[in-house]
């Protein structure tokens, strides 16, 4: 009599976390905030670019020593980027699930078409596409330098000038910027009800810590095109 090799593979805690829509809401929240913090960092250094070519040079030459002699050169920049890509995957993994998950349990729609709460909530699906192509744009731009014909490496100003120099790249870069807006609008507050921070008492002054944070995160980046263009950044 043969025996019955086959063992009883139970799914792991990642695995069931992943697989649940809670789980798929946490893994968006974290990667969220995580994504939120790295452009808090990344446009106070962007910004560096008001004070002169020499102080934004200096800043970029700086991020390749972080971690310096603990770690080598430029390590800290590319543990960065392994776990902003992590991050950008896993959310936009999730966000695709879970919207399929979404029309799966409705296919036959409503018959009458619900409003939703804001423009920013009907605009969230193409606003992660336009942010998904501007994020492969942006590196083959300032990273790669592989669309940028007139980028030099070792010299980010140049590069960043050269780039907004161009006046559809400019425009391409304002339309994502006003789109992430609208995106850290809403997403701020969706995942502080996901990781259990909302609450009716709070709810007010989260969804005006979000729109503080849109305004000023979409006004700080779209500075930079139009300063180019309007000649204030040479």
């Amino acid at each position: 009599m043969a025996l019955d090799t086959r063992t009883d593979r139970r799914p792991s805690f990642a695995g069931l976390l992943w697989g649940s829509t809670v789980g798929k809401k946490t893994a968006m929240a974290v990667s969220g905030v995580v994504m939120l913090l790295y452009l808090v960092a990344h446009l106070l250094g962007n910004l560096k670019i008001f004070f002169g070519a020499g102080e934004f040079n200096a800043y970029g030459r700086w991020l390749r020593t972080v971690g310096e002699p603990f770690l080598h050169h430029e390590w800290f920049l590319w543990i960065a980027r392994v776990v902003l890509v992590a991050c950008v995957v896993t959310h936009g993994v999730a966000a695709y699930q879970l919207s399929r998950r979404d029309i799966a349990a409705r296919p036959t729609g409503y018959v009458h078409k619900r409003r939703r709460a804001s423009y920013a909530t009907r605009t969230m699906r193409w606003g992660g596409v336009i942010l998904a192509l501007f994020i492969v744009w942006h590196i083959l731009d300032l990273t790669t330098m592989t669309v940028n014909p007139r980028a030099e490496s070792g010299h980010p100003y140049e590069n960043l000038v050269a780039s907004f120099d161009r006046w559809y790249v400019a425009a391409f870069y304002i339309v994502a910027m006003l789109a992430l807006g609208l995106h850290i609008r809403h997403g701020f507050w969706s995942a502080a009800q996901t990781l259990g921070v909302g609450s009716r008492a709070r709810d007010r002054a989260l969804k005006t810590v979000a729109d503080v944070l849109a305004l000023v995160l979409t006004a700080g980046f779209v500075s930079l095109p139009v300063a180019v263009l309007c000649g204030w950044v040479r």
